[in-house]
């Protein structure tokens, strides 16, 4: 009985291997970095390699592995470039920064903790775009709000309010009056040197409250509701002292800028699912 080997010949194993093997311009891409800083964390043992003639290659598994734990532990391409690049290189592509933030805020998640901070500082909170537009539903609203907000039409008044407020060149939050005769105050949000949104505090008495019948009466009509209707409702708002405001011109901003690491790291992740679905793809 004669026995045949059934390994492949040693030329067919090395290219099988060669198959898996992504070049420096393939690991760039994928990484969204300029070449020098993939030189760099090969250097830097970051980045596993292996040099074939004069080039380096990268093994599809390690670098699939590689992704995998920056996920973990998520760092930007900006921050891969600047750690391993110390001279200038071409700024990151962030795929998701052109879009809406209506598209980039995971507003289940985003509502449940914007309720929760509107009910512990007693105010009424609302996110917005830098257009105005609402990006999650109101929390928390007053009595006095809900009576205007009888029409189909309404909301468009509160919208300009809000406008208003993004064209503001005030950095830190302050109040001011709404549309409604209340104060109101906004936090920025901002994804990467973009702002992308607002967080908007409202409901809030100004000193001289009630506003006169007169005041009252404009009011009803440009909001196309009941003046009694109105007057029934002028003192269900809400009445901050000066600590309290404080807190909430304080608070405003830090809810902001927990939607903006909210942004960002979603970010990061669908730009690494996005490297680990090309990778797969190749």
């Amino acid at each position: 009985m004669t026995f045949v080997s059934c390994q492949p010949a040693p030329h067919v194993i090395f290219f099988t291997k060669m198959a898996d093997l992504l070049t420096t311009n393939q690991v760039q891409n994928l990484l969204q970095v300029d070449r020098t800083t993939i030189y760099r964390m090969v250097e830097n043992g970051r980045l596993p390699a292996i040099r074939v003639g004069k080039q380096w290659r990268f093994s599809r598994a390690d670098i699939e592995r590689w992704l995998q734990m920056q996920s973990v532990s998520p760092s930007s391409p900006a921050e891969i470039t600047a750690q391993y690049s110390p001279a200038q290189t071409t700024p990151a592509r962030q795929p998701n920064t052109g879009r809406d933030l209506r598209d980039l805020l995971p507003r289940p998640c985003v509502q449940l903790i914007q309720d929760a901070f509107a009910d512990i500082l007693g105010v009424m909170m609302v996110t917005t775009d830098m257009q105005g537009n609402p990006a999650t539903q109101v929390s928390n609203p007053c009595g006095f709000y809900a009576a205007l907000m009888q029409s189909p039409d309404s909301l468009a008044q509160c919208v300009r309010s809000w406008q208003d407020l993004a064209a503001s060149t005030a950095l830190s939050p302050r109040f001011v009056p709404s549309e409604i005769v209340l104060l109101c105050a906004r936090g920025l949000i901002r994804v990467e040197s973009e702002l992308k949104g607002m967080v908007v505090i409202g409901g809030i008495a100004p000193e001289i409250w009630p506003p006169s019948e007169a005041e009252l009466k404009l009011l009803a009509d440009t909001f196309g509701v009941s003046a009694s209707y109105v007057q029934a409702n002028v003192d269900a708002v809400y009445r901050l002292d000066r600590p309290a405001q404080d807190k909430a011109l304080r608070s405003v901003q830090r809810v902001a800028d927990i939607f903006s690491h909210i942004v960002s790291d979603q970010n990061a992740l669908c730009v690494r699912l996005q490297a680990i679905a090309s990778l797969t793809s190749l």
